[in-house]
């Protein structure tokens, strides 16, 4: 087995152009929390991509985005409603809950995606204004989805039209954004400000960089005390002209992001097709990111998930399916994936 495998882009390396933006960003000294020219030319880059009243704020991670972005426009007797398969209510250990003080409203999706018919049948929406219920105020989606699928632009203003005529917000987990935006066609402010969303986690570590996410402030005004908010859910980066930096190399002239995106997306689709030739595996869902979900035989899972040094080479999502998840990122070869492929074909002829 390479040293590449498919269990998480975020085991990816750093791509060499953010190295470099690293590097630039430690020359001499710089203002702190912010105060640099690198926060501020990542002020304007993100108001090109999402609009003249977008507002960005770097953080660390992807949780702490979505944590200061939900607790920005949220009250505490107020929730969120979100797929059941969602990041923020699967892999957050509680913290939405716990440092945003909101109350999550899971939704049961087929495929990781909302509708408003299924938030229609879901949400008791007839005890809005219960002051017994925590009531509702933010839509979350994650785009890409937790099982690899993509809301397109009219997707995304569908649920922003039942948002609003609600008022609700919507907010887009982009941990994915990029690979979403590839795989719909469209740039990242279609899939955002241009579909109606409010507020946005912009991701970046799955696409290239060191560590670097942000949320992104889609309206005018609806930041307001978000940075305060920010340090105290303990985000805010001391020397984050490198966080910039890193943000800013992703989302500059050479766009970055698409071109990391596109080979990610592009090797998931020569994933699929390549396992799905080998007998006994078929698609749990449809391939449209970079993340592969696939039925797989048992003996196979079992001589497959772990490298001979124990490295992991995918992560089994479904155990009593046999459904496991195969994610592909910026440095995926073809020679990864022809490889792994030929290793489960020999583990599925056994």
């Amino acid at each position: 087995m390479s040293g590449r495998g498919f269990a998480s882009d975020n085991h990816s390396g750093v791509h060499p152009e953010v190295l470099e933006a690293i590097a630039a960003a430690n020359d001499a000294h710089a203002p702190a929390y912010g105060a640099d020219r690198f926060t501020a030319a990542l002020a304007s880059r993100f108001r090109e991509h999402f609009g003249s009243d977008a507002v960005g704020l770097p953080v660390f991670n992807g949780s702490g985005a979505n944590v200061v972005a939900i607790a920005a426009v949220t009250r505490p007797w107020q929730a969120v409603a979100c797929p059941e398969t969602a990041h923020l209510n699967v892999d957050e250990a509680g913290a939405p809950e716990k440092v945003a003080g909101v109350k999550l409203l899971p939704v049961t999706t087929p495929d990781g995606k909302l509708t408003p018919d299924l938030l229609e049948r879901a949400i008791p929406w007839s005890r809005v204004g219960d002051e017994h219920f925590a009531q509702p105020r933010v839509i979350s989606i994650s785009n890409s989805t937790e099982l690899g699928t993509v809301y397109d632009p009219d997707e995304v203003a569908a649920l922003a039209d039942f948002a609003h005529q609600r008022d609700l917000l919507l907010h887009v987990d982009g941990a994915r954004l990029a690979n979403a935006a590839v795989a719909a066609g469209a740039s990242l402010g279609d899939l955002t400000t241009g579909a109606g969303a409010d507020l946005l986690s912009f991701g970046g570590t799955k696409n290239g960089l060191l560590a670097g996410e942000a949320v992104v402030f889609l309206r005018r005004g609806l930041g307001d005390g978000a940075a305060s908010i920010r340090k105290g859910a303990l985000q805010l980066a001391s020397k984050m002209r490198f966080l910039s930096a890193q943000l800013d190399a992703l989302l500059g002239p050479g766009d970055l992001w698409r071109r990391n995106a596109a080979h990610a997306n592009e090797m998931a689709a020569r994933l699929a097709d390549a396992i799905t030739a080998v007998e006994g595996v078929e698609l749990a869902h449809p391939a449209q990111a970079n993340g592969v979900f696939a039925h797989l035989p048992a003996a196979a899972i079992e001589q497959l998930e772990f490298g001979e040094g124990g490295e992991r080479a995918f992560y089994v999502w479904e155990e009593e399916a046999g459904v496991v998840r195969l994610m592909t990122s910026w440095d995926t070869t073809p020679g990864d994936v022809d490889g792994f492929t030929e290793r489960l074909r020999r583990a599925a002829g056994r």
